[in-house]
Order: C-alpha cells, then sequence, then structure tokens
C-alpha cells in the first residue's frame, strides 16, 4: 500500500496506475524544476502537489497554496505578489504576496489555467529570473521558489485559443503528470470504500468494521465515479452513517434524487436526453404505451448504471437474463 497524509488529507492506491504515478510524482519530486498536475476533479491534484513539496529538498520550507479558482481576476495579481501602500483603493498599508510567502519552499498554483495573461506575464519573469514587483512598486524582489501548477483544463489547447502563454506552459511543463481517474484505478475503488467506511463508523462511534454487501460491491467498482476519490468518500460515508447494521446493503449515488417524484410520470415525460421522450395515447395504444414505458425505464437503468446490465437489472428488481430478454426485445429502439 502506498500512503501519505498531510494535514488530514491522505492518497491511497496499489492499483497499477496510481503506483505508476506516485513513481513519476517521487522522482521529480527531487528535481529543482516546475511540474504541472493534470487530473480531474476530485482525484487529489492537491494532496500530489503536497507530496511532491514533501518529499523534495524544500520540505522544511513553506508549502503556500493558492486556488486561482476562487480568486476574481482582478484580485490575483496583488494575491501573488503583493502590493504597496496606496496601490490602490483599499490598499491600507503594504503587504506580502504569496510568492514571497513561499521563499525558499514550494508555491501550489491550483486551477493554473484561469490565470489572467497578464499576470502570467509576471509569472513567467518569476520563473526565468526569480524577480518580480509588487503591485504599486518600481523595485524589484528577488524569490526563490519553486513552482507546482494543476489544472484539469488542456493547456495545449488554451495556447491555440490565446489564453495562455506558450512561454509559460514551456517553462512549466518541465514534467507534466497525469493523475489517474479513479476508474481507471478498479483495484483501488474497494481499498479506498473500505478505508473511508472504517473511518467513518469511527466517527460514528461504532466497534464493528462495516462490510459492504455483494450488490453494494458490484456497484460500487462498476459505477464510473464522475467525482473520483472525493465522490466515492462521501457516497460511502453516507452509506455507513445511514445503516443501522455494519453490514452496508444500500448505496446512493445521487443524493438529489427526489424521493417525492412521481416515478409514473417521470417515466413518461422529457426529462434529460436519456432516451425518455413524451408520448401522448389513446386508450386503445396500451400496446405500444407498454412498450415505450419499458424502453423508458430501461434507458434511464442503463444510464444510472454507466451502461452495466448486471446493475441496470438490480436498479429495476430485475434478475440478469430478465433484463437481458428485454434488451434484446428494445435493442433498436435504444438511444
Amino acid at each position: 500500500m502506498n500512503s501519505f497524509t498531510e494535514h488530514g488529507n491522505i492518497g491511497i492506491g496499489e492499483s497499477e496506475e496510481y503506483l505508476d504515478f506516485q513513481s513519476k510524482l517521487s522522482r521529480v519530486a527531487k528535481i529543482e524544476r516546475p511540474v504541472i498536475i493534470v487530473g480531474e476533479r476530485g482525484t487529489g491534484k492537491e494532496i500530489s502537489a503536497r507530496r511532491i513539496h514533501y518529499l523534495s529538498d524544500r520540505w522544511k520550507g513553506p508549502l503556500v497554496t493558492v486556488n486561482c479558482a476562487s480568486l476574481p481576476s482582478s484580485l490575483i495579481e496583488s494575491e501573488l505578489f503583493g502590493y504597496e501602500k496606496g496601490a490602490f483603493t483599499g490598499a491600507a498599508q503594504t503587504r506580502k504576496g504569496r510568492f514571497e510567502e513561499a521563499e525558499g519552499g514550494t508555491l501550489f498554483l491550483d486551477e493554473i489555467g484561469l490565470i489572467p495573461l497578464e499576470v502570467q506575464e509576471k509569472i513567467l519573469r518569476v520563473v526565468e529570473y526569480g524577480t518580480f514587483e509588487r503591485v504599486g512598486s518600481s523595485i524589484t524582489h528577488e524569490v526563490d521558489v519553486r513552482i507546482v501548477g494543476a489544472t484539469n483544463a488542456d493547456l495545449p489547447e488554451l495556447c491555440r485559443k490565446g489564453l495562455f502563454k506558450e512561454d509559460l506552459l514551456d517553462r512549466l511543463s518541465f514534467e507534466v503528470l497525469f493523475l489517474p481517474p479513479l476508474r481507471k484505478r478498479k483495484g483501488d475503488i474497494m481499498l479506498l470504500a473500505d478505508f473511508y467506511a472504517s473511518k467513518m463508523a469511527f466517527e460514528c462511534g461504532r466497534d464493528e468494521k462495516p462490510v459492504f454487501s455483494d450488490e453494494v460491491i458490484v456497484k460500487l467498482e462498476s459505477y464510473s465515479w464522475p467525482g473520483n476519490v472525493r465522490e466515492l468518500k462521501n457516497v460511502v460515508e453516507r452509506a455507513v452513517y445511514q445503516s443501522d447494521s455494519n453490514v452496508i446493503s444500500e448505496i446512493n449515488f445521487n443524493p438529489f434524487k427526489n424521493p417525492y417524484e412521481d416515478k409514473d410520470v417521470d417515466a413518461l415525460s422529457s426529462v434529460e436526453n436519456t432516451g425518455r421522450r413524451e408520448f401522448e395515447y389513446d386508450l386503445k395504444d396500451y400496446e405500444k404505451a407498454h412498450e415505450d414505458l419499458d424502453i423508458s425505464y430501461i434507458s434511464r437503468a442503463l444510464d444510472l448504471s454507466g451502461g452495466n446490465q448486471r446493475i441496470a437489472a438490480m436498479s429495476m428488481n430485475l434478475t440478469y437474463d430478465q433484463f437481458r430478454g428485454l434488451y434484446r426485445k428494445y435493442k433498436d429502439r435504444l438511444k
């Protein structure tokens, strides 16, 4: 097992994909060069940046994090480089920026693709020469900082669109690490689920370790996990705290599903493009209405299961053979 704990964050995995990523990360951590981490939401980009910092020779220095998505574009420059007293309205006193705070350590720029072009120009100068000026000042400051950037955007495509400076991308991309999404880490899903389940059981004051039913294990391992590890954590912890037993037999991937929704009406309504259409029937059209309802339910079940027919069958309380029979019957009409 490969694990890392820092400030309550943890990364766990023993799949080939995850271990390969950690091996590349550990290798580049020792090299004093910028790194870009690319990954979907919830894959652990910040945890990976922390690991790079604490495995590097800068581990005794500060690790400063800036989430560029949380800052208005007008404030990013002053946040990164600081400002002098009177530089703008509200600047009542001189303030250091994040680059100065990270002196001798690592600056982690999350969602780096959202940084405005004019600020990218100043970052480029820091990378090239190790110097910058605070907002409202002409005094040059020197700084020794390693930059680790993270994004889920296609940075080369942003360059082609003129939204990201090619020169800056060239200098920041000494190494580009791609975090594997959870759906590509099949061997890690239950490892993570067991970890988060045990953690939640302890938090709830329970002595017994939670155990997942076979049906729930199939669902967990077959789900596409668009929110990755963060989503799995929520799903598992929710299931544990809601269960009255240490055997987890129910799982809910969508906490926003309305329990008061009229399922019969919903099945014949047009809500999202999942194979359902709006129909109006005469009484003589009973057979057609029945077929259309079957198709609507099959389409919904396949959509929610990510195309896994066994899970779709379980969600409709059908056997796999029953579902397969219906699927073959209506295959040409399914979208």
